[in-house]
């Protein structure tokens, strides 16, 4: 917890785990580096090592020459509901008054670390102001997504009205805290044909699955398949940071999963789901039983159907090898964007600085209309033309014209003939379900799986999350909708982790994602399908600003650039089951020439 007034005698933790074969089936992989999935399904060994030699954790009980404790503030020197950085001379801490009482937690968002001062206080927990994971400040505990760790708790005392905080160094400098998990105790892991838990999809949503279950206990087997051949990444960076290499982007380190005994197959495509026997078969012929089974494919990125569009140079951008390629071949050249949505414009801004010129290809007028409307789409547009990107609107390609089978030129419907040496194609994704149509699972006519509130499919013990989902949105009235969000998929995998615990959890997370241009950030909170109209306040030229997104008289989204945390605020007041109501935010713009926002705080209607 990295509190430390007492002192126990140290204990000696030891872990036994079972090494996954995938890294001692490393050596017998083919030149290629291409293995299938029974690569790795050697005989298991286990080995003993302490946690601290593998993953370094702060000692469960600091001795005092570990730990510092200072005076940081007069008791009244904090309102109720206030929130203070203080220093302790090691790092700093959060200081959170609430009810009358103090606490002291991480000051830093694990996530991406954020100040956490500049977050918002409510119901006990503290929201990140950027992209809204949401800590408990009694606990330190992750509440809500993105993210995958907590922060550290202190001990906080109070003595002549003075509050003193005494914490360890360690967890002062390492700012998470990784919850306590279970290991894998399953004497066939690694080398039987059986599992208890069986992932297939090794984003956020597998991820947390896995990690929810060893959180809250679970000893047996997890196996954990992805088509990718990399660990767990952080996918969103993919697009904002094309340059980074795939151990930059990892979200747990290769000796976590040994750690915790959560095996991953990498390169490992699942062609068949046999739910009657509870099995699933690989590409390569490989059978696995499963007791319980989640799915979490993601989506696969629509390609162009137009002429020419087998050419060399012609990118989705799937993996850290797609994006590093694009970056090192738009580099002095020219570059051509498909698709003015999140991840076209990402690339786009990402590549101005390196290549010689971007163009930007959309069927809509405006980017991103559909989903932040005419007005903001227009400012964003011009913030892109500002930094040399030259957009073609309300057309399409085509086709894709090469010179000695590489990219040369992108002829759109307009006619019109642009210069290429890459082409990222950005114009949306379908649910990667198709091993899944001859399964009696059911698939909705556009192939998303639908779950209930629990992610259980229409076949007990089989559980869905992620982008290739549509599940009942809570607070707007159960509707069934896909959320193709980073966060949204966390969420989603924690609870049907915990339904396969049967905790009885459901999906309650209000929709929270960001987008990062030229250094700027975009955040949005919500779900804004069918607004019927955008009320902003602030200066959208000068791209600080609010938006909010109404339907009726009620506010179904909202998304700013350079006025945090009013995303968050919004997000906390949709979280708590208040409604917030037209009038009260045309009530704001008019009379809020100063962005106060005090009135999102009070009980309302």
């Amino acid at each position: 917890m990295g509190g430390c007034f007492s002192k126990p005698k140290p204990v000696e933790l030891k872990i036994e785990v079972v090494l996954p074969e995938k890294e001692r089936g490393k050596e017998e992989l083919s030149a290629s580096g291409k293995g299938s999935p029974r690569a790795y399904q050697g005989n298991g060994t286990a080995r003993h090592f302490h946690a601290e030699e593998r993953l370094p954790a702060p000692h469960p009980y600091p001795g005092p020459q570990d730990c510092v404790e200072a005076a940081v503030c007069h008791v009244k020197d904090l309102e109720n509901g206030q929130m203070r950085e203080v220093e302790l001379g090691w790092g700093k801490v959060l200081l959170v008054k609430d009810n009358g009482e103090f606490h002291a937690l991480g000051h830093k968002c694990p996530h991406y670390g954020a100040p956490l001062v500049k977050g918002v206080l409510s119901r006990g927990r503290v929201r990140c102001p950027w992209h809204g994971a949401c800590f408990n400040i009694g606990t330190g505990d992750l509440e809500d997504f993105p993210g995958l760790d907590s922060l550290h708790k202190f001990q906080v005392k109070i003595e002549k009205e003075k509050v003193y905080v005494r914490a360890s160094k360690q967890a002062l400098q390492l700012q998470r805290r990784t919850k306590v998990m279970a290991k894998c105790i399953s004497p066939s892991a690694g080398h039987s044909s059986s599992t208890n838990v069986l992932i297939v999809g090794a984003g956020a949503a597998g991820l947390v699955c896995a990690e929810t279950l060893r959180q809250e206990g679970f000893s047996d087997r997890i196996v954990l398949c992805t088509l990718d051949r990399h660990l767990p990444y952080d996918r969103p960076k993919l697009s904002k940071s094309l340059d980074a290499q795939p151990e930059q982007l990892a979200l747990r380190p290769k000796e976590f999963f040994r750690a915790y005994g959560i095996e991953v197959l990498t390169e490992a495509q699942v062609v068949t789901v046999d739910v009657r026997n509870k099995k699933v078969v690989f590409k390569d012929g490989f059978k696995l039983e499963y007791s319980k089974l989640l799915l979490a494919p993601g989506s696969s990125p629509k390609m162009l159907s137009c002429k020419g569009k087998e050419v060399e140079n012609v990118f989705t951008i799937r993996t850290p090898e797609d994006a590093n390629r694009v970056v090192r071949l738009a580099r002095g050249r020219n570059a051509v964007v498909v698709g003015a949505g999140f991840l076209g414009m990402e690339v786009a801004a990402y590549l101005t600085e390196k290549a010689h010129s971007v163009s930007v290809v959309e069927l809509e007028e405006t980017p991103f209309r559909r989903f932040l409307g005419e007005r903001v789409g227009r400012a964003l547009m011009k913030m892109f033309e500002n930094n040399r990107v030259k957009f073609y609107m309300q057309t399409e390609v085509s086709e894709l014209r090469a010179q000695e089978g590489k990219l040369k030129e992108v002829v759109l419907k307009s006619s019109k003939v642009v210069r290429a040496d890459v082409c990222v194609v950005g114009i949306g994704a379908v649910p990667a379900t198709g091993f899944l149509r001859q399964s009696s699972i059911n698939l909705d006519s556009r192939g998303f799986i639908p779950v209930n509130k629990m992610m259980q499919t229409n076949v007990p013990g089989v559980f869905a999350a992620g982008d290739a989902v549509t599940f009942p949105l809570a607070w707007r009235n159960n509707r069934k909708v896909n959320i193709p969000h980073w966060q949204m998929a966390h969420a989603q995998g924690r609870v049907a982790a915990q339904n396969m615990l049967a905790q009885e959890a459901e999906i309650s997370t209000v929709p929270y994602l960001w987008t990062a241009m030229f250094g700027k950030s975009l955040r949005y909170a919500g779900y804004g399908e069918g607004f019927d109209d955008v009320i902003i306040q602030g200066d959208l030229e000068d791209l600080k600003f609010v938006a909010f997104y109404t339907k009726g008289d009620e506010v179904i989204a909202v998304a700013s650039m350079n006025y945090d945390p009013i995303v968050s605020k919004v997000a906390e007041v949709l979280a708590s089951g208040r409604a917030i109501r037209k009038r009260e935010v045309e009530l704001f713009v008019l009379h809020s020439k100063t962005g106060d926002m005090s009135w999102l705080t009070g009980k309302g209607s």
